[in-house]
């Protein structure tokens, strides 16, 4: 019986504005070696499993994928999830903000045609009827606040919005989301502006897809974050995604700005209480045991704090050491955004810069990722996306990780 090699693992190409600390922790690796992508070997996808929970980001560069082969590696992560993350009905609700940006392809509904432009290529619409007219989402769509025309023009950008891949009701967060490069237009490099009044901002690629780690967004917490961290669960609000839809985001794509805009709950479809989802802040990693803060900041409702655990002494830092239920939404708002807002630091931030037939898995409940880019309707990007909701929820901090950080 032949032995089969283990797959060629490297680094991602960090850009010269990556920080030493994410190189040191080698957030994302290129792998090589693989014999048939579309038809992956248990050695080699437990390899691949390991690989992506402990970097978080798994590229295979010029691989030629099918969405039956995509799904199923896909669905290797997960064997008994079966339809996509956001439902198997394929295109979210029209008064949801991701209506327009999906379409499903028709021998694999999970697998979801995005990009912009019109694509008229049969290897790339997978049957179908052309032309599909896709469209890029754009931060002038979006955000409160925009960029000129005049600075777009000059090659000035903004991250989209900072999300995990899930439904946030009913359904729960796949475990990975594979996106396939087919269309991949380039063009000189833009300016990523935060606009926030720090300065900040990163030369990102054309059209480039923006990763942050939820490992270090957590490692960089000051002691007293971090002991609120362990100790708080979020609650999103029923159908988010429509409740969402008439207010605008912050200028740095992280978070919505709090202006009393949301759907009143009266005027959203249906909805059961049993099915809003309540998750832990930080969800623990399976692999490694690390701790990832994974809040998905457009969605947030309200948080549930727990009392400091018995025996633990409140110090001057300590925040809400008897507990707390905060509902006001600004209020939570500010507050998980001033948590997340370190972790999307310049330095922090990789982006990548896709070819064509570049896949990239990244591992959906330990990074927040964030398109960027805008691009005319005329211009023609196409991917593959593909994610599964789960069958298990994310697991929070164990008693030992609440003893260590409360």
């Amino acid at each position: 019986m032949a032995v089969e090699l283990p797959l060629k693992v490297s680094p991602l190409p960090y850009p010269a504005s990556a920080s030493k600390e994410l190189k040191d922790e080698q957030f994302g690796v290129v792998v090589e070696g693989v014999k048939d992508i579309n038809n992956i070997t248990p050695a080699e996808f437990e390899q691949i499993e390991k690989l992506l929970y402990s970097h978080d980001v798994v590229l295979f560069p010029n691989v030629h994928l099918t969405p039956a082969g995509q799904h199923a590696l896909t669905n290797a992560f997960d064997p008994g999830a079966g339809e996509y993350g956001h439902g198997a009905v394929g295109r979210p609700e029209a008064k949801s903000i991701l209506h327009p940006d999906l379409r499903n392809i028709p021998s694999q509904p999970a697998v979801q045609l995005i990009g912009n432009g019109p694509a008229t290529d049969p290897n790339i619409t997978q049957g179908l009827p052309t032309p599909v007219q896709l469209k890029h989402p754009s931060h002038q769509t979006f955000h409160k606040e925009i960029i000129s025309d005049e600075d777009s023009e000059k090659g000035f950008t903004r991250f989209y919005r900072w999300h995990i891949d899930a439904a946030l009701y009913e359904r729960d967060p796949p475990k990975v989301t594979t996106l396939y490069g087919l269309g991949v237009p380039q063009g000189p490099k833009q300016i990523c502006r935060y606009d926030d009044g720090t300065g900040d901002e990163l030369e990102v690629p054309l059209g480039g897809t923006a990763f942050v780690s939820g490992k270090k967004m957590f490692d960089i917490l000051p002691p007293a974050y971090k002991s609120l961290a362990v100790r708080t669960k979020v609650q999103y609000a029923p159908r988010p995604y429509i409740w969402m839809s008439p207010a605008k985001s912050n200028s740095t794509g992280l978070g919505m700005v709090s202006e009393g805009l949301e759907m009143p709950r009266e005027d959203l479809p249906p909805f059961e209480e049993s099915k809003v989802k309540i998750y832990p802040m930080l969800w623990k990693n399976p692999v490694t045991g690390n701790l990832h803060y994974q809040v998905h900041p457009s969605g947030v409702e309200s948080l549930h704090i727990d009392p400091l655990p018995a025996g633990t002494a409140a110090t001057k830092d300590t925040l809400y050491p008897d507990g707390a239920h905060l509902t006001d939404l600004k209020e939570v708002r500010d507050l998980v955004y001033k948590m997340q807002r370190p972790g999307i630091a310049p330095e922090l931030v990789y982006t990548h810069d896709w070819r064509p037939n570049d896949l990239a898995l990244f591992h959906n409940r330990g990074v927040l990722h964030s398109i960027t880019g805008a691009f005319k309707p005329d211009e023609q990007r196409a991917f593959w996306q593909c994610n599964l909701a789960s069958t298990d929820t994310p697991k929070g901090p164990s008693a030992e990780d609440v003893a260590a950080f409360a």
